[in-house]
């Protein structure tokens, strides 16, 4: 018999006592039985240690040593000598009616919180997606309040929807709720039903029109901001707008270096070495039109730099002029896009606070629909995010 201190501790499970392991190439099979003691009737409530009979009962735990681990359980009967009542003994590692170990359904619920696919769960588990499906239905978020700082953004979910919606606390790394869009009604069902809204210090966003008309009904003492990445982003979309145009005109080989140097024209004139200068340098004499918007590029980072909200605006306001003067379409457009955001993207200046968690996020998010390849079942995915980030 190996019933010791060492073998308890190692799988363990309290008072088991272990009376044989076999080994074969798929699973480990553990041979166990509780010392008998005395119980008390669950129908009279009198004690009794008489034994009525033994039955095996198999039943899956979670994984060791590399190999799906069987436990046979040699259980007893027992048989109330006051009223004739017969049941199992009490045990504690595996509830009434279960095949499965409490400790492997707490060992599934911790694997959920990873970016595997639930099949390749069940798979390690030497479960059923069924019973993945089963056991995960259990859990569920709701979020009943806001927090001071409110961050919103989507990703490409395609679960019902192209896109969900996604809220968290920035402040605090904290997933709030996913939401099945990202469109105005979705938003405005949504945020109706909190009673803190007026609690919300600042509202950092997008530039997505529909956040901005929500915040601004829903959110009135709340500074709206937009986030630094996505108005930054609009400068280097331009500019690689005008790369592209103008490469097209180049003959193939020039052509295909412009396009593996694109990164050092997106580089911020500053961080370049003198020798990625030079070859900058020689890449903007080709085409005066690349040269111009390489310069609105650089200055726009001037503005991008400011200490304060109010040089901020000064700055921003010089290069509408200077971006008016070159009359170059692409940053034309994109001008207009940042007078059309300007109130809130100032604000950036004074608000910390970024969506860059938010990001970080839905990266991870990526990896779990990659990895899944793609999730159908909105409120499982909400979930598993949930549970996941939490």
């Amino acid at each position: 018999m190996l019933n010791n201190h060492y073998i308890e501790k190692l799988l363990g499970l309290k008072d088991i006592i272990v009376t044989k392991i076999e080994n074969d190439p798929d699973a480990l099979h553990i041979y166990c039985e509780l010392p008998r003691r005395t119980h008390h009737c669950p129908h009279c409530h009198q004690k009794t240690d008489k034994v009525h009979d033994y039955r095996f009962q198999v039943f899956k735990d979670a994984p060791a040593f590399g190999l799906n681990t069987l436990f046979h359980y040699r259980k007893r009967r027992y048989t109330c000598n006051h009223c004739n009542k017969r049941f199992y003994e009490k045990n504690t590692f595996l509830p009434r009616y279960f095949r499965m170990s409490t400790r492997l359904v707490q060992y599934v619920i911790d694997r959920m919180r990873s970016t595997h696919s639930m099949t390749d769960i069940a798979k390690h588990c030497n479960l059923s997606i069924t019973t993945i499906f089963r056991l995960f239905k259990f859990i569920d978020y709701t979020n009943t309040s806001l927090p001071r700082v409110l961050s919103i953004d989507e990703f490409k979910g395609n679960a019902g929807r192209k896109y969900q919606g996604i809220l968290t606390d920035p402040v605090n790394k904290k997933v709030l709720d996913i939401l099945p869009g990202r469109e105005h009604h979705i938003l405005s069902d949504y945020f109706r039903r909190f009673k803190n809204r007026d609690k919300v210090a600042y509202f950092v966003m997008d530039m997505w029109q529909p956040y901005r008309d929500i915040a601004e009904t829903y959110f009135k003492n709340a500074t709206i901001v937009i986030d630094k990445y996505h108005w930054i982003r609009q400068i280097t979309w331009a500019f690689d707008r005008v790369r592209k145009q103008e490469q097209k005109k180049f003959y193939k080989t020039r052509r295909k270096y412009f396009k593996r140097s694109r990164h050092l024209l997106l580089k911020r004139r500053r961080f370049l070495t003198d020798e990625q200068v030079d070859q900058v340098s020689v890449m903007l004499d080709t085409s005066s039109r690349l040269r111009t918007a390489y310069l609105l590029k650089e200055k726009f980072y001037d503005f991008v730099d400011a200490p304060d909200k109010d040089t901020a605006l000064k700055r921003l306001k010089e290069w509408y002029v200077f971006v008016a003067t070159q009359n170059e379409p692409e940053f034309i457009t994109c001008m207009n896009t940042i007078i059309n955001w300007q109130k809130y993207i100032l604000n950036s200046f004074t608000c910390p606070y970024t969506n860059g968690y938010t990001e970080g996020v839905n990266n991870k998010i990526k990896v779990l629909k990659r990895n899944a390849y793609g999730m159908r079942n909105f409120n499982r995915f909400k979930n598993r995010i949930l549970h996941m980030m939490s």
